[in-house]
C-alpha cells in the first residue's frame, strides 16, 4: 500500500503490486511455455539489458520510501545521484538518435508492381528496372507467408498485391494467379473508401511550380503594398480597404449559431451595424476581386469571396480526437471513430512539403469514408506558403475545417518561427489568419497553448485577435510550450480564455483520461473537449464519455482492438512486406501509450489519473500482464503475435519518451 499511496504513483490494489523482477520473470516464464526459442534469448539478457529497453521514466524503485515535502521526481533524482555519479539528462521529447529503418529496407528483392499489375510488358524502366520480373524467382526468395486469411481478399473480394501479398496463399490459384471473389469485388467497384489522394498530374504542377495560386497571390500582392507607413507594407495583412481595419463578418456580435444563413435587412430600431458590415464585406469582395463586372452584380462575383456566407463550424458538445503526430493516423482515427469520436484531424502537415508535392506529407491529408466531420491540421511561419497551401488545399481535397498548429512545442518548428513561436509574432500570425481565412470556402480554426514560458500567459491576449481576423474556432492547450507535457493542464486558465473568446467557441484540451475529467472540463464553460494523449491511452475513451462509465475491459477485447488496428493497416499501408513492417512500426508507436493503461478493476480508487506513473502490477491474465510491460521487447512479443515475427534485421525505438510523470 506504501507503493500504492507514493506521489505521482497511481493507486494500484495492493495484491495487485509487484516488483520489475517478478514482473519480467513472470512474462518470461508464460512466453517460454509458447516459444521454447524466445525463452532461450530472454534467459540470455539480464537485469542490465531490461533497463536499457525500458523508458527512463519507469525507472524507479517502488518500496523506496518518498520524504515528506519531497517530490517522487527529486526522490528519483537524489536515487539516480548516489548510484550514479555521471550526469544524466532527463528523458524528453523525442529520441531523436534512434535507428530510422525504414520498411522497404527489410525486403531487398522486390518484384516489380507492372507484375503484380499483370503488365509486366509496358514496365517503365524496361531492361533498367532494378525490380524482379520473373515471379518464379521472386517466389524463390519471398519471405514465408503470415496467416492463411488476407483481409483485403476478405472484404474487398481483391487483393491487389497478388504474389506480394505476406497472405497470399488465401488467394493464389494455379501458376501464381490471382483469384478474385468477382460478387464481393462487384459490390465496392467505383467506390472511394479513402478521399484526398495526390493524383500524378497534381503532383507534377506543384513539382514544375505549375499550380495556380490566384486568390492567394492576389492577397500577398495587396499585403507587400505599402501603405502610407514609412513603406513597411501594410500591419493589418490582407486589408483590402486602405489605411481601415478589416471587418470582422466571420464572428457577429450574436451567437453564431444563430446567425442567419443570409443577409437580412437590420429590423427597425436595431443597430446598423450589421448591415454596414455587411456592405463593407460586399465592397471588400468587388475590390478583391481581379474580375472586372460590368453592370449588376452577380452572385458568382460576390459570394465566394465573402466570409459571411462561409459554411459554420457546428461542433459545439462534440468529441474532438486531436491531431496526433504519428500516433493518429487514419486506421487509428478510424479505430476511435468507432469508439464515438465525433471530430476527427489528420496529422500536423508541414505547408512547404505539401506544396513541393510530397507524397509522404500529402498521406497525412487522407480521409476514411467514416469520418464524417474531418479536417486537416498545417503548419507554417510565412503567410505567402501558408496562404498557398491554403488555397492548394481548397481547390483539391474534401474537407469540413483546416487548422492552424500554433502549438507545436518541438525545437525543429520552434525555431523556425513555426508552431508555438506564432504566438509571439503577432503580425506574422494575423497575415496568415487573414490570408488563409480569405482562400478557403471552409472554416478556418486554429490550436494554441497558454504560452511560451511556464508562468506567463499570453492566450488570453490573443484570443480576441484571433477571433477578429476570422477564425472560427480556437482549441486551447492548458501548457505552455515550457512545459510540454508535464504538470497539470490549467483548466482555471482555460475557463477565463472561453469567456474572452466568446461568442467564438472555444475548445479546452488536456489531461482527459475519464468521463469524471471531461464532465470537469464541461463545466468551465468551453464549447467542447479535445482529447488527445487520453485516445492513445484508452481510445475507448469516446465511450465511456458518452456512457458516463468507467469501461473495466477485458484483455481479450484490448487484444482485439489491435487485431483491428493491424486489418485497418493493412488495408491502408498494404498487406506486402513493405506494408506489414509499417503496420507494425506505427503499432508498436501506439503501444507504447497503450502500456500506461491501468485497468479499471485494478485500480485502489478511480479514475486513474493520465500523469501517475503505472507502477509494476501482475494483470488477471497473462495478456493483461503483456499489456502492461514497458519493455520495448514485449511490444515487439504483442506484434509478433498480430503480424508474424519480425525480421532479423529489425530494430525499434519509440518516437516519444515517456516524460509527462510530473
Amino acid at each position: 500500500m506504501a507503493a500504492a499511496a507514493a506521489a505521482g504513483v497511481a493507486p494500484v490494489r495492493a495484491r495487485y503490486l509487484t516488483s520489475k523482477d517478478r514482473f519480467h520473470a513472470y512474462l518470461k516464464a508464460q512466453g517460454a511455455s509458447g516459444n521454447e526459442k524466445a525463452s532461450q534469448e530472454d534467459e540470455e539478457e539480464d537485469s542490465v539489458s531490461n533497463d536499457q529497453t525500458e523508458p527512463p521514466a519507469k525507472r524507479v524503485r517502488l518500496d523506496d520510501p518518498v520524504k515528506e515535502g519531497e517530490s517522487q521526481e527529486d526522490a528519483e533524482e537524489a536515487g539516480r545521484e548516489e548510484k550514479e555519479p555521471v550526469e544524466r539528462k532527463r528523458a524528453r521529447g523525442q529520441n531523436k538518435s534512434r535507428p530510422c529503418m525504414k520498411p522497404n529496407h527489410y525486403e531487398k528483392s522486390r518484384l516489380c508492381p507492372s507484375v503484380t499489375q499483370g503488365c509486366a510488358e509496358k514496365c517503365y524502366f524496361g531492361s533498367r528496372c532494378r525490380f524482379l520480373h520473373d515471379i518464379d524467382e521472386y517466389m524463390a526468395v519471398k519471405p514465408a507467408d503470415l496467416g492463411q486469411n488476407c483481409v483485403l481478399f476478405e472484404t474487398f473480394g481483391k487483393c491487389i498485391y497478388g504474389v506480394t501479398c505476406r497472405f497470399a496463399q488465401a488467394h493464389l490459384g494455379d501458376g501464381y494467379q490471382n483469384v478474385i471473389n468477382m460478387d464481393l469485388a462487384k459490390q465496392w467497384e467505383g467506390k472511394s473508401l479513402v478521399r484526398n489522394n495526390l493524383s500524378k498530374d497534381l503532383q507534377h504542377q506543384l513539382r514544375k511550380k505549375k499550380f495556380s495560386f490566384e486568390k492567394a497571390d492576389e492577397y500577398l500582392r495587396r499585403l507587400a503594398k505599402p501603405h502610407g507607413n514609412g513603406g513597411k507594407g501594410n500591419k493589418a495583412s490582407g486589408n483590402p480597404t486602405e489605411g481601415q481595419e478589416v471587418p470582422n463578418c466571420t464572428a457577429p456580435e450574436e451567437d453564431p449559431g444563430d446567425a442567419p444563413e443570409h443577409p437580412v435587412l437590420p429590423e427597425e430600431g436595431k443597430d446598423p451595424k450589421p448591415a454596414a458590415l455587411e456592405s463593407s464585406c460586399l465592397m471588400d469582395a468587388l475590390e478583391g476581386s481581379p474580375i472586372k463586372t460590368m453592370g449588376p452584380v452577380t452572385d458568382e462575383d460576390i459570394i465566394k469571396l465573402r466570409p459571411c456566407e462561409k459554411k459554420k463550424l457546428e461542433i459545439q458538445g462534440k468529441l474532438y480526437l486531436a491531431p496526433l503526430t504519428t500516433c493518429g493516423n487514419l486506421p487509428f482515427r478510424r479505430i476511435c471513430k468507432r469508439f464515438g469520436a465525433d471530430v476527427t484531424c489528420g496529422e500536423m502537415a508541414v505547408c512547404t512539403n505539401l506544396l513541393q508535392g510530397q507524397s509522404s506529407e500529402w498521406a497525412l491529408l487522407k480521409r476514411h469514408h467514416t469520418e464524417d466531420i474531418f479536417g486537416v491540421q498545417l503548419e507554417g511561419a510565412f503567410p505567402d506558403t501558408m496562404t498557398k497551401c491554403a488555397e492548394l488545399l481548397n481547390k483539391t481535397i474534401e474537407v469540413d475545417f483546416v487548422d492552424i498548429n500554433v502549438g507545436c512545442p518541438i525545437d525543429l518548428i520552434y525555431k523556425k518561427g513555426g508552431g508555438c513561436a506564432l504566438m509571439t509574432r503577432s503580425n506574422k500570425f494575423e497575415q496568415i489568419v487573414r490570408g488563409m481565412n480569405l482562400v478557403l470556402d471552409v472554416p478556418l480554426t486554429v490550436k494554441i497553448r497558454t504560452g511560451v514560458q511556464e508562468k506567463i500567459n499570453v492566450a488570453h491576449k490573443i484570443i480576441p485577435k484571433i477571433r477578429e481576423w476570422g477564425a472560427s474556432m480556437v482549441t486551447l492547450h492548458g501548457r505552455s510550450r515550457e512545459q510540454r507535457y508535464t504538470k497539470v493542464a490549467d483548466w482555471d486558465y482555460i475557463a477565463e480564455c472561453a469567456k474572452i473568446a466568446s461568442p467564438m467557441p472555444l475548445f479546452g484540451n488536456g489531461d482527459i483520461l475519464s468521463y469524471e475529467d471531461a464532465n470537469r472540463a464541461v463545466q468551465m464553460g468551453v464549447s467542447g473537449i479535445m482529447i488527445a494523449r487520453g485516445a492513445l491511452i484508452k481510445p475507448w475513451i469516446f465511450t465511456e464519455i458518452k456512457e458516463q462509465r468507467h469501461w473495466d475491459i477485458s484483455s481479450s477485447e484490448r487484444f482485439d482492438i489491435l487485431k483491428d488496428f493491424t486489418n485497418y493497416g493493412l488495408e491502408h499501408w498494404g498487406s506486402d512486406t513493405q506494408g506489414v513492417e509499417k503496420t507494425r512500426k506505427f503499432l508498436l508507436e501506439w503501444l507504447s501509450f497503450l502500456c500506461r493503461y491501468i485497468p479499471v478493476g485494478l485500480l485502489e480508487h478511480l479514475p486513474q489519473k493520465i500523469n501517475e506513473r503505472p507502477p509494476y502490477y501482475m494483470g488477471r491474465d497473462y495478456v493483461e500482464t503483456l499489456m502492461a510491460s514497458q519493455n520495448v521487447d514485449d511490444w515487439i512479443k504483442i506484434s509478433e503475435l498480430l503480424l508474424g515475427p519480425v525480421p532479423t534485421s529489425f530494430t525499434f525505438l519509440p518516437k516519444h519518451k515517456a516524460n509527462s510523470y510530473r
